[in-house]
């Protein structure tokens, strides 16, 4: 077995395209992403009702994994599929995909039923990847793309605590008017934020406005979780957030860079540039100028990819190799100041977070490297945040290959969906900034 089909077995992951096309909703047929056909229902409207998180559309969602229960009410759920209102990083109105599921499950706790809003782990950036599309299709394999709901596992052990979940799609990730954004912080954390408020208006749905709100997310969905617990307060105070779960949060892009460039998913680095060559024009010119043939080509078609298609088509390159100078696109982007400060300002740690966090981070992660994830707890502390920390200590798994990142998310999710769980329910968290100096 190749190196590279060994690491398939484990894909899950993290980060995000400089690609030029035509909008897809421009299209006057339906939406093919690598010989996958996008429902229609992905298309935005021209025009999108004002506010944030207003629903625009929604349809029952079949689950791909269910099983017929009592009362004709299929376990774990009754699904739907939604379209919802948010607000981009440039400020710009955006509908956005996911889907809210109504537990079979009884709330057993005081209060309404509570909501956890999962942001899912990096899926890809092709419109078939999205975590909504793998609900319905937990596996999608063709001869042009491979994806796989990995993330369902957690979804359903939250519904089996009795709180709804509702997955969003993010910015662009399915919704096919534009390119998926990936590791941008407001847009994500917008996208959670507005899933929550948008949960509410699902016919059907028990959650209300005073339904406790917790955030759940690893890898990418880790990043995006912090992100809306820094932004709740201005952006979103009415959504009455109690609980934040954010692991192996990409916290410093920087840093996140040097560790998948040459990785196994080395695909996610051009994710990231697409993303934010279409919302930064300023990166966008400087990777533009740098980028030799072989880099455009790569890009754009990275810009359709999920998960699996990444590992296979891109595991272990080195983006030097798509550079005029052979430098890394990291090393370009240091080198221009201009483009330095688009991924300076995704720092997360800056803002304090609303509500308690729980921060988990694999002490062996080089993927998503585990000091500038810990930093953000240690940035979090001195803020005055509620910080519940936790590193992962396992042995190396291997270098590179993402095992020493994906193991994490399985080892410690009972403990991340019970943490959720008891701050839904009211309970309160215990803050281990005393002894994060001593936590390595």
């Amino acid at each position: 077995m190749s190196r590279i089909s060994s690491v398939l077995t484990t894909v899950v992951a993290t980060t995000a395209c400089v690609c030029a096309s035509a909008s897809p909703a421009a299209a006057t047929g339906p939406v093919v992403s690598r010989g996958v056909t996008i429902p229609a229902f992905y298309t935005p409207s021209a025009e999108l009702p004002p506010g944030n998180g207003e629903l625009i559309r929604h349809e029952p969602l079949r689950l791909g994994l269910s099983l017929p229960g009592l009362g004709g009410r299929r376990l774990p759920g009754t699904a739907t599929r939604l379209m919802y209102t948010s607000t981009d990083s440039n400020g710009e109105p955006v509908a956005v995909t996911g889907a809210y599921i109504e537990p079979s499950a009884r709330w057993k706790g005081a209060g309404p039923r509570p909501l956890a809003v999962v942001g899912s782990g990096t899926m890809g950036q092709g419109d078939q990847c999205a975590p909504s599309l793998a609900l319905e299709r937990p596996l999608t394999l063709t001869g042009r793309t491979v994806s796989f709901g990995y993330e369902t596992l957690a979804v359903y052990r939250l519904l089996a605590t009795g709180a709804a979940v509702v997955v969003t799609d993010y910015i662009g990730l399915g919704a096919t008017d534009r390119l998926h954004t990936y590791v941008n912080r407001v847009d994500e954390g917008h996208a959670m934020l507005d899933a929550a408020r948008a949960a509410r208006s699902v016919p059907g749905a028990s959650v209300t406005a005073a339904s406790r709100v917790g955030m759940y997310g690893y890898s990418q969905g880790g990043g995006a979780s912090a992100a809306a617990a820094e932004l709740q307060r201005t952006y979103a105070p009415d959504v009455p957030l109690v609980g934040t779960y954010s692991g192996a949060p990409p916290a410093d892009l920087t840093e996140v860079t040097k560790g998948i460039d040459g990785s196994a998913l080395a695909g996610a680095l051009g994710w990231s540039i697409n993303g934010f060559a279409q919302a930064a024009p300023v990166l966008r010119d400087v990777v533009e100028a740098n980028l030799n043939d072989a880099g455009r080509k790569a890009l754009k078609d990275i810009s359709t990819t999920c998960v699996g298609d990444a590992i296979l088509g891109y595991g272990f390159t080195r983006s030097s190799k798509w550079t005029k100078s052979g430098k890394s696109v990291g090393e370009i982007i240091a080198g221009e100041p201009a483009a330095q400060a688009v991924l300076d300002d995704q720092r997360l740690g800056r803002l304090r977070p609303t509500g308690p966090v729980r921060v988990v981070t694999g002490v062996q992660d080089d993927i998503v490297p585990h000091a500038q994830a810990r930093q953000l707890a240690v940035d979090w502390c001195e803020k005055g945040a509620d910080v519940t920390y936790k590193a992962v200590r396992l042995p190396n798994l291997g270098d590179k290959l993402l095992t020493n990142h994906l193991v994490p998310l399985l080892t410690d999710q009972g403990d991340a969906v019970a943490w959720l769980a008891d701050r839904l329910a009211g309970k309160a968290a215990r803050s281990d900034c005393g002894t994060l100096p001593a936590q390595r």
